[in-house]
Order: C-alpha cells, then sequence, then structure tokens
C-alpha cells in the first residue's frame, strides 16, 4: 500500500522539501499531495513544480494531486505542514478529518510554540516538533529557489508520545535524502534559532532597515541584543537549557548574510494589505512573559512601534 504524504503550503520551505518527497511518485511506494494555491497551484497543475538549488540541480516533478482544498486530500500518513503561522489555526481544523491516530505531522514553521497552536486544535495524530535550516523562496508561479542554508530539519519527539519514533517519516527522509537529525529533545534548538529570528525580525521591521543596517547601528544592535536577553530569560524561567554565549553567537550570525538582506516578516510588514507574523514573534515573547512573570520591555516597545507602523491586526 502507497504512503500518502500531504505538503500544506508550497512556498520556498514546502516547495523545496515538497519536491525532494515528490520524486517518490515515480515509485509505486508513495502518493505526495500538494496544497497550493493561486498562480502558483495553476502552474504546478499546468508545468508541475521546478526546483532549483545551489547544490542539487534543477529538477521537475509533478505531484499525485495538486489542489487548494485540503478536503480533497486522503487520510494522511505523513504531513509537513509549512504556512505561515497565520494561517495554520485554520489549516490545522481543515486537517483534522485527514488525520488518524498514528499520522505523522511535521511542522516546519519558526516560533517556539507552534506545538502548542497546532495541539489546540488537533487532539489526535502525532506531532512532532521540529525547526529547519534552510535559503529558499518562491522565485515565481511554480518555481522555487534554494541559495543557501544548511538544507537541514532537526525534529524530536511528541510530548505526548515519548516512546513513539517515527520511523516511517525518518525512512522516507533517506530515500529523499532530505538531511535530518532527530533529537530526543529539540527544545533547545527551537529557542536557539528563535533567539537570532525573532530579534532581528522585531529590529528590522520595527525601524524598516536590513540585516546589515541594524549590525552597523549601535542602538539597534543594542535593542536585537536586548529582545535576545528577554527570550533567554524566558527560556531560563522555563528550564530550556540554551549554549553559553548564546547571544553573542546569535548575533554574530546576523554577519554571516549580505548587508541588504531583509527579514521575511519585514518584508511581510511592508506590505499593507498583507498579513504578518507578528503574533509568532511579538506577541508570543509577550504572553510567555506575562505567563511566567518575565519582564519584556523592549519587546513591548518595538510590538507598539510595528503597530503604529501598520495596525494589529490587519
Amino acid at each position: 500500500m502507497s504512503i500518502k504524504i500531504g505538503i500544506l503550503g508550497m512556498g520556498g520551505v514546502g516547495g523545496y522539501f515538497g519536491g525532494k518527497l515528490c520524486r517518490l511518485t515515480a515509485t509505486p511506494d508513495a502518493r505526495v499531495y500538494f496544497v497550493a494555491r493561486g498562480q502558483h497551484l495553476a502552474e504546478i497543475r499546468r508545468n508541475g513544480l521546478r526546483v532549483s538549488t545551489a547544490l542539487e540541480g534543477e529538477w521537475l516533478c509533478r505531484p499525485t494531486l495538486a489542489t487548494e482544498r485540503i478536503d480533497e486530500l486522503p487520510t494522511l500518513d505523513v504531513c509537513l505542514v509549512c504556512v505561515k503561522s497565520y494561517d495554520l489555526k485554520a489549516v490545522v481544523q481543515q486537517l483534522r478529518p485527514k488525520v488518524s491516530a498514528t499520522t505523522a505531522i511535521l511542522p516546519l514553521l519558526n516560533g517556539i510554540d507552534i506545538y502548542e497552536r497546532i495541539r489546540a486544535d488537533l487532539g489526535t495524530g502525532q506531532v512532532f516538533p521540529a525547526c529547519v535550516f534552510i535559503g529558499t523562496h518562491l522565485a515565481a508561479p511554480g518555481r522555487v529557489m534554494q541559495q543557501s542554508g544548511a538544507r537541514k530539519i532537526l525534529l524530536g519527539k511528541d510530548p505526548q508520545f515519548a516512546d513513539v519514533i517515527p520511523q516511517q517519516l525518518l525512512a522516507l527522509f533517506e530515500q529523499s535524502n532530505i538531511q535530518h537529525e532527530w533529537l530526543e529533545d529539540v527544545t533547545a534548538a527551537l529557542w536557539t534559532k528563535y533567539i537570532f529570528i525573532a530579534a532581528f525580525g522585531l529590529v528590522t521591521a520595527g525601524f524598516d532597515k536590513t540585516l546589515g543596517e541594524v549590525l552597523d547601528s549601535g542602538s539597534l544592535s543594542a535593542d536585537a541584543r536586548a529582545v535576545m536577553g528577554e527570550i533567554v530569560a524566558l527560556s531560563e524561567k522555563r528550564g530550556v537549557v540554551l549554549p553559553e554565549g548564546i547571544i553573542t553567537a546569535s548575533y554574530a550570525k546576523g554577519r554571516e548574510f549580505p548587508h541588504e538582506t531583509k527579514t521575511s516578516f519585514q518584508r511581510d510588514v511592508e506590505s499593507p494589505e498583507k498579513p504578518d507574523e507578528r503574533d509568532l514573534f511579538g506577541g508570543a515573547i509577550l504572553r510567555l512573559g506575562q505567563q511566567s512573570g518575565v519582564a519584556t520591555p523592549k519587546t513591548s516597545e518595538l510590538w507598539e512601534r510595528l503597530n503604529r507602523r501598520k495596525p494589529f491586526p490587519v
């Protein structure tokens, strides 16, 4: 019986990993379903999905089905959730009828509370917290480009099923040559990535400055470090053990990107009619601070600044 694999969200992340998994449709062992929308979906249906990479070449893939309707999918064995956080709740609610007790769900979203967000609307299935390190983007409808990053997924156990290791999912990654690492506890990895993306995301979006401009500015650099410090304080309060010197290392990581780099959050904030992920970054920090009794003044300041630039919710 063929394994049924759903990829929800066909942007850069979903397009790259979905594209690698889609190669399995050439065998009778797998059926791959893409959920996309708009011109991107139309182009995938007409001509397939083209994936262009820096190190792995280029390939064209055609899924078993490309659709914008989750209700057209079968019950899934594996599901990669690659949507933006503002679409997550609606997508999970639509996904529920397609999930069995053994469905392996892998959320490839930024954030430290994604597991909790999913479990608030999904009582069945196995949800494996994860983070991904990759530089990809949607270059045009039907075309995904990967140019940088480690191309690697880190994933760990579902807290509700501490003894379950998703062997089928890990085997799929091996078959598809998807770089991955299984961790007994992926929590520290999630927080480590979050420190970088949340701090620089909030500052670049709040002041409309590129990553290089933030690093060149003493005051903006101080703002980024302050947000990092608030996140570290939250992690300590919640018993998450992070590497020593995490703030220095996270700040230095910004130098690995071109001076003109804009964060994805910043680009979303620049679009007046487009929703953005400020709740994933600022909102989550503020809520966890209130719950944990940890002061988050710099995040509060940036939250207010963002809301003046672009009212929330949009």
